[in-house]
């Protein structure tokens, strides 16, 4: 797993000012736990589960650390750029705008890049239920929203991530 530890090392490393919001733990604990989350369920649509499990690690660097695609490509290679990229919210408008483009972008990731959206998902929603409930309700929906098109995803992840939303339970 020679490419997952690098990522993870590069991540670690691009991320290491970086502190969670209310926890003011070290940022890369949301990508270990979103990585774990990704190392569960194993590969999907052909891609190797090292390559998710780099993704998973590098997912927020484009978006928080200012890190490049030509960058990820040189170090990490094609498939692992084309996920990290499809995961990155990049959009502009103002959050409504900027939500509902997210959603489109990823209503046509393949299943392997939904799958480690709802790894993030999973990971993230907890720690906003528990610190933020105010802004929750408003994440909540928004993740709602999002879960109706990550069809493609995981379904024990989507059943998860659902839940947490607080999907009735079928």
């Amino acid at each position: 797993m020679t490419l997952a530890y690098n990522a993870m090392m590069f991540a670690r490393e691009v991320h290491k000012d970086q502190r969670r919001k209310y926890t003011n733990n070290p940022y890369a604990d949301h990508l270990a736990e979103v990585a774990g989350i990704v190392a569960t369920v194993g590969e999907n649509d052909d891609v190797w589960l090292e390559q998710m499990i780099a993704v998973a690690w590098l997912h927020d660097c484009v978006e928080d650390q200012g890190i490049t695609s030509t960058e990820l490509l040189e170090r990490f290679g094609l498939k692992v750029t084309e996920g990290v990229c499809l995961l990155s919210d990049l959009e502009t408008g103002n959050r409504a705008e900027r939500k509902a483009a997210s959603r489109a972008r990823l209503a046509a990731a393949p299943g392997w890049v939904q799958t480690i959206k709802c790894a993030d998902l999973i990971s993230n929603t907890s720690s906003i239920v528990m610190h933020d409930p105010k802004f929750a309700v408003v994440y909540l929906e928004e993740k709602r929203l999002l879960l109706d098109v990550l069809t493609k995803a995981d379904p024990r992840l989507v059943a998860i991530a659902r839940e947490q939303a607080g999907y009735e339970v079928e």
